[in-house]
């Protein structure tokens, strides 16, 4: 199925954007740019949001009798997908922490992103 073939590689594209732009988020918190780590997330969920949208579509076609056939490609896309939702949460926790570590530091109080 071409079809999922192609969707299955828009959730992997999607997605592996999303892990990067986590990944260099909590490099920018370590940093000190906050500022410059909330776009980074705000620019993975887009990311994410695509991939996300891609994969309901497999799960809309299947769900409408749809013949899917299971393929390691889709089953990697998958992986990705959750990974992806992993690393959200992972980077936001570790934004937290250095929110808090800098504001302890300054004495300042902790802005949440």
């Amino acid at each position: 199925m071409p079809d999922q073939e192609q969707i299955a590689f828009t959730i992997i594209s999607s997605v592996g954007s999303a892990t990067s732009s986590y990944i260099e988020a909590i490099r920018r918190a370590k940093a000190g740019d906050f500022e410059g780590a909330e776009r980074l997330m705000n620019k993975g969920t887009e990311s994410f949001l695509t991939g996300h949208k891609a994969h309901a579509k497999l799960l809309t076609q299947e769900a409408g009798g749809s013949d899917s056939p299971m393929t390691l490609l889709l089953v990697h896309a998958e992986d990705q997908l959750m990974n992806a939702s992993a690393f959200k949460t992972l980077a936001q926790e570790f934004i937290d922490v250095y929110q808090k570590m800098e504001a302890l530091e300054s004495g300042s109080s902790v802005r949440a992103i």
